[in-house]
């Protein structure tokens, strides 16, 4: 037998008319389904500090069967938010770690930060508060150069 092209000399080339779509749907719904997992996820680590955008694209509305190229279209859009959603994330943790560093030196060396203000939120810490460089005994303690840094009580009362 000769072969040219990869086929053999004399024979048709074979053609499946009927392709089984089942194994890649499979696949990619279970794709789609851990993407989904991971979006959730990082929407519920991120909650109430960052609020993420994930809402889903506007569709038809109309219940039917995706075909191949909707699902694979689905899938790279999930794909899409979820770094969206991470890269979103690792700015927020970024920040939070400068103004976790800030905070350590402004308790370190206050009078090298007079006046300066932490709220808790921007530590990632629950609740409402805020640090503050003020002087020690007030005018005096600004001239004599007496700095301390004071967490205030919390949240105002209601009204």
């Amino acid at each position: 037998m000769v072969v040219l092209d990869g086929r053999f000399a004399g024979l048709p080339p074979y053609v499946d008319e009927q392709v089984d779509e089942a194994g890649a749907r499979r696949s990619l719904r279970e794709q789609i389904a851990r993407l989904e997992r991971q979006l959730a996820d990082a929407v519920v680590a991120s909650f109430p500090q960052t609020r993420l955008d994930i809402s889903p694209p506007a569709g038809g509305g109309v219940p039917r069967l995706l075909s191949l190229a909707e699902l694979e279209d689905e899938r790279d859009s999930l794909q899409r938010r979820l770094r969206e959603a991470r890269a979103v994330l690792e700015g927020r943790g970024a920040e939070i770690e400068r103004n976790r560093i800030l905070l350590e030196r402004m308790l370190l060396q206050p009078k090298r930060y007079k006046f300066a203000r932490m709220h808790r939120a921007d530590v990632d810490m629950g609740g409402c508060g805020a640090w503050q460089v003020r002087p020690r005994l007030g005018l005096i303690g600004m001239m004599m150069g007496w700095w301390q840094v004071k967490l205030s009580s919390g949240c105002p009362l209601a009204t």
